[in-house]
């Protein structure tokens, strides 16, 4: 294992959140402090709680998953097309660096940023809301889960994208959506049967839920399932980019 190959990309990688703290950090914890403002206080005071937690509390860890997926698919996906646009990513092939050392570097960096955005916005909401974590372990393997697998995901769409807007395609049209449509700020049982049944089949839904459950013990999934899930498309990212570096998809060429 070449682990100065992987630091170097590594480093290379963190120094890029530093050189842009405005966009990288500033951004996402004024945009969630808003999200408190509207829905905590403005919505959650008609509300008086969701099942015992009160409103503001309810969606904390629906707000920390959407900011944790989009900056990780960000990242992800940057910190391997920008040497694609470059035209740097020909270096780093012909480089004595494996395939396996590239992808630690580039996805360990972007699950980094991620992670430390994760709790700058865990600690921004404790000064709007109370929290309380019943499961702290479990808390972090859901967010260290999540954070890699869609850190992968976002290196995936990195590598399939031929321009910048392929690029955001995914992170601003589709990710939001399905994070909004997951239960982030209402549980799904206040949704008629059929809508029930539908919104099991949004993947994010797995997440909020089980993520949710390690702070109040509340979960419209079973969290066994949950972790289940972030599991399985976690290998389904490494066998993508497994395939993606055998055949040099959109690499070699």
């Amino acid at each position: 294992m070449n682990t100065e190959a992987i630091k170097s990309i590594y480093s290379f990688e963190m120094a890029r959140m530093r050189r842009t703290l405005l966009q990288s950090v500033i951004s996402p914890v004024i945009t969630t402090s808003l999200y408190f403002i509207v829905f905590g206080t403005a919505i959650g005071s008609r509300i008086e709680s969701v099942e015992g937690v009160s409103y503001g509390s309810f969606i904390t860890p629906g707000l920390i998953m959407l900011t944790l997926l989009t900056q990780c698919i960000s990242n992800g996906s940057i910190g391997i097309y920008f040497p694609k646009f470059t035209g740097t990513i020909y270096e780093i092939l012909s480089a004595p660096i494996a395939m396996t050392e590239i992808l630690i570097g580039y996805v360990g960096a972007a699950a980094s940023k991620g992670l430390i955005i994760g709790f700058i916005i865990l600690l921004t909401a404790s000064f709007f809301v109370d929290i309380s974590i019943a499961h702290p372990f479990m808390m972090l393997v859901f967010m260290v889960l999540t954070a890699i697998s869609f850190s992968l995901f976002g290196f995936i769409i990195g590598i399939w994208a031929k321009n910048f807007e392929q690029l955001n395609i995914v992170p601003m049209l589709v990710v939001p959506p399905l994070t909004f449509l997951g239960g982030s700020f209402y549980s799904i049982d206040m949704l008629p049967p059929f809508w029930q049944a539908v919104s099991h089949l949004n993947p994010v839904l797995y997440l909020v839920s089980g993520f949710r459950w390690s702070f109040y013990e509340i979960a419209d999934v079973n969290p066994i399932v949950s972790l289940g899930m972030v599991c399985l498309f976690l290998v389904a990212c490494l066998s993508l980019i497994g395939w993606m570096f055998k055949t040099g998809y959109r690499l070699r060429s």
